[in-house]
């Protein structure tokens, strides 16, 4: 048996495990109070993998899911206790060859307080709804600006 690659990822009230095995089957997650096993038979040549975490906090075993996709199976794992960060998905310090960060998926999340995270949210939701054509034009603005010279051109001269 070998153990899967993952990658993982902390949110205030959860934490992700993304296993990636390719077109898996057979897949069994047992979640505990303080650890979490999980094991598959992957791609063609029917690789059998297993994988079994102490985990750094207790999470809510009732609670957590996972979800198998062709590529991967994504563990949401819900915290016993929310709003605690965690600095590692495992209970001991040491390194797991098999483990790593989501760096794509990561969220500094606890030094912003939910009112913030809400209205950033809205404001990065506004930004990206924002396109190019939505900018006013400019054009128009220029021609204000001339027909305000082209009164100024008509008054007199006062030499």
């Amino acid at each position: 048996m070998h153990a899967a690659s993952a990658k993982w990822y902390d949110r205030r009230d959860s934490v992700f495990v993304e296993f990636c095995v390719e077109d898996s089957k057979e897949v069994q997650v047992k979640f505990d109070k303080s650890k979490f096993e999980f094991s598959c038979v992957s791609g063609t040549e029917n690789i059998k993998h297993h994988n079994e975490v102490e985990l750094f906090g207790e999470i809510d075993p009732k609670n957590s899911k996972h979800r198998r996709t062709d590529r991967s199976v994504l563990c949401w794992l819900r915290k016993a206790e929310a709003g605690k960060s965690w600095p590692r998905l495992t209970k001991d310090k040491a390194k797991c060859n098999w483990l790593s960060v989501d760096f794509n998926n990561w969220k500094d999340w606890e030094d912003d307080s939910e009112e913030d995270l809400s209205s950033f949210d809205k404001f990065s939701e506004m930004m990206n709804s924002m396109g190019g054509d939505d900018l006013p034009d400019l054009d128009g603005a220029e021609e204000e600006h001339e027909s305000a010279d082209s009164d100024d051109e008509k008054m007199p001269d006062l030499e």
